[in-house]
């Protein structure tokens, strides 16, 4: 019979796991521009800490292509994708498993309009550096919500038999961390929802 990891094993293992794996930094792009391969390749090596499954891929040229079909990425300069593209890609990977493409689309048009490309020092690696430097203090507060999680799990049946504990343990801790992300998956549609900027018709024009 496998043998598995408790559940807290798991959620002290993913606290660590967070606090060992910060964001990409922009630092650690290159500053060369990248064929499309070449992009794909330092992603899948960079970000395969993210991966559930080895065999997922991190970014795919098809992705990349779909992207730049929905507006979401400038088209690349004789085949070459700017550190600026790499940033932007960072931001669609950070948002794509919560948000619409139409979301993702309204909150990167005015940052590809006003950032990208930009030589007066307001660039993307000034917007995305400024965004990610307070990755650690955010990680330590996910990792404290998660121990507070962890406890309240454990404490909604400790009166049940001891065999139907690790369920219901994993049932109520799954069910406490998607309530979470379900109520924080609103506030973010609600912000963009109500956003002036976002959705101000000269501000989310589609890049010809």
């Amino acid at each position: 019979m496998d043998s598995y990891p408790s559940i807290q094993t798991i959620l002290d293992d993913f606290i660590q796991y967070i606090e060992a794996n910060s964001p990409l930094s922009a630092s650690e792009l290159p500053n060369i521009d990248l064929y499309m391969d070449q992009v794909t390749t330092f992603m899948d090596e960079h970000l395969k800490h993210s991966k559930r499954y080895p065999e997922d891929k991190i970014l795919t040229k098809t992705m990349i292509n779909n992207y730049a079909k929905n507006h979401l990425l400038p088209p690349p300069e004789k085949k070459k994708y700017s550190k600026d593209h790499m940033l932007l890609l960072l931001f669609i990977y950070y948002f794509k498993n919560i948000l619409s493409i139409n979301d993702i689309q309204k909150l990167l048009t005015p940052m590809t309009e006003q950032y990208f490309k930009n030589e007066n020092g307001t660039d993307m690696t000034w917007l995305y550096s400024h965004i990610m430097d307070i990755e650690p203090e955010q990680s330590k507060r996910v990792g404290e919500d998660i121990r507070r999680l962890s406890e309240d799990a454990r404490k909604i049946f400790a009166d049940c038999p001891e065999d139907e504990q690790e369920y219901l343990q994993l049932l109520s801790a799954i069910s406490l961390l998607s309530y979470d992300v379900y109520m924080k998956k609103q506030l973010i549609e609600k912000l963009i929802d109500a956003s002036g900027f976002l959705n101000n018709e000269s501000n989310s024009k589609k890049k010809k």
